[in-house]
């Protein structure tokens, strides 16, 4: 658990998962590698496909000019890949990373996380919300499969750009999870020295209260200055809104148990809460 991997793909946001990536692991003093992972685009069939539409009696010319179409495709997106990694890496270095790398792969995005995961201390990737013709771009939807598959922290970059957090803000509804989650930022140093607001929606209770000052004063006693929050409402329709009055900021939240807040992150129906945050979010185990 001694690096943090930055999952680029060379869409919009690359830039900005390169500066997050390069932030955190400048923040937790540990190397960045970059991954690049070569897919199959899910539209695109190869030439073995053709066969059966083609026929009998096709030419040997037209499956020879295929099969190089298709050579010339991959080599092109390997080059493609490299140079995408190398400038990675140079921008990195210009921000002040002096220890990183980088890995270009074929196969699945969610292959090569698992094959780093015993190595990694942060995951981070982008995710995309412009549309195309047959769907959305590719890595919106590995985002629900990473969170799902890694058992180490990932950070989900939902903007194309770039600025450094300026405080961090809890999703917190005193479940186990989220007290677990408390618990692990007071113990990273990749917020340190950052303002925290615990924020939680539903009801102004005193139970909800007594939770959630505990929880402030877990990270008092951590060294952080920290701040509570109620929101009336559902965590979908009212976190969004309280979190983006407080950009550029870091929305954090577990990953375990069932609260509605992993249900909002890795349930089967929505991934609300990622498509509609402003700011990252940074999954915690």
């Amino acid at each position: 658990m001694n690096k943090v991997y930055a999952c680029i793909d060379g869409f919009g946001n690359t830039s900005a998962v390169i500066d997050w990536a390069t932030w955190s692991a400048l923040r937790l003093d540990v190397p960045l590698e970059f991954l690049h992972v070569l897919e199959r685009h899910p539209g695109r069939a190869g030439v073995s496909d053709y066969s059966g539409a083609i026929g009998l009696g096709a030419q040997e010319s037209l499956l020879q000019e295929l099969s190089a179409l298709d050579e010339k495709r991959s080599k092109l997106a390997t080059e493609g890949g490299r140079r995408l990694l190398a400038a990675a890496r140079e921008r990195a270095e210009t921000a002040g990373v002096a220890r990183h790398d980088a890995r270009l792969r074929h196969g699945e995005l969610v292959d090569g996380v698992l094959d780093a995961e015993a190595d990694a201390r942060l995951f981070v990737l982008g995710e995309h919300r412009r549309a195309e013709a047959n769907g959305r771009i590719h890595l919106d939807h590995h985002v629900e499969r990473v969170v799902r598959s890694v058992k180490r922290p990932v950070l989900v970059v939902t903007s194309e750009t770039f600025a450094a957090p300026t405080r961090f803000v809890i999703a917190f509804d005193g479940s186990p999870t989220a007290r677990k989650t408390v618990e692990t930022v007071a113990r990273s140093p990749m917020l340190a020295g950052l303002p925290a607001l615990l924020a939680m929606a539903g009801s102004d209770t005193p139970e909800a209260r007594r939770q959630l000052e505990d929880a402030r004063l877990a990270l008092a006693s951590a060294g952080f200055v920290a701040e509570t929050e109620f929101a009336a409402g559902e965590p979908e329709d009212v976190l969004p809104a309280l979190v983006a009055g407080h950009a550029p900021a870091l929305l954090v939240m577990g990953a375990y148990g069932h609260s509605r807040i992993r249900q909002l992150i890795v349930g089967s129906t929505t991934t609300t809460l990622l498509r509609t945050s402003v700011v990252p979010v940074l999954i915690l185990r």
